[in-house]
């Protein structure tokens, strides 16, 4: 490939749009919230990241509804309590070698609504396989502040935002238990 079409490729999927994504910070009632274990898809840069449950928007659907299904769809749990929600939409992009290659070469990253949520049922309601195909390897219950640590780097800005944005949370939640 000459270096020209290799710069239109690049340019071509930089004007791609964001995908609509939701994403689910479920805290149990200490104030801790759920990570899962992705399970790297063809891309071996994202082996050993954590993250919390996320995942697109159905055309005409409603991101509270769509965050409560990709929830069960990822974890196998549904029973939530709507805590807050994120100002605004926040976008990642994802790194050049993904870009206009991930979701069938449609988006450029994603743009997310965030969603606290208290979890209200029990850790052994969990079940990975409850959609047929795991996204997530294994889980468990991490403080706020660890999350960009342990995510993957082109989303740590995100996983930022979403710290500062929550950051009451915890503590709202272990002093109403």
């Amino acid at each position: 490939m000459t270096a020209k079409k290799s710069k239109k490729k690049k340019k071509d999927a930089n004007a791609l749009p964001y995908r609509p994504c939701v994403g689910a910070a479920l805290f149990n009632a200490k104030g801790k919230v759920w990570v899962g274990r992705r399970i790297p898809k063809s891309d071996e840069s994202v082996r050993n990241f954590w993250q919390m449950p996320q995942g697109g928007i159905d055309k005409g659907e409603d991101p509270r509804k769509a965050v409560v299904r990709e929830l069960l769809e990822e974890t196998g749990i549904d029973q939530v309590e709507f805590l807050a929600e994120t100002s605004d939409w926040l976008t990642y992009d994802l790194p050049d070698h993904l870009r206009g290659v991930s979701w069938g070469g449609k988006y450029r990253g994603q743009k997310q609504k965030w969603f606290a949520l208290r979890y209200l049922g029990k850790d052994g309601d969990f079940n990975l396989e409850h959609h047929g195909k795991p996204e997530f390897s294994e889980w468990r219950w991490v403080t706020l502040s660890e999350l960009p640590e342990i995510i993957v780097p082109f989303k740590r800005d995100v996983y930022s935002m979403i710290v500062n944005e929550f950051s009451h949370i915890p503590e709202r939640i272990t002093r109403s238990s």
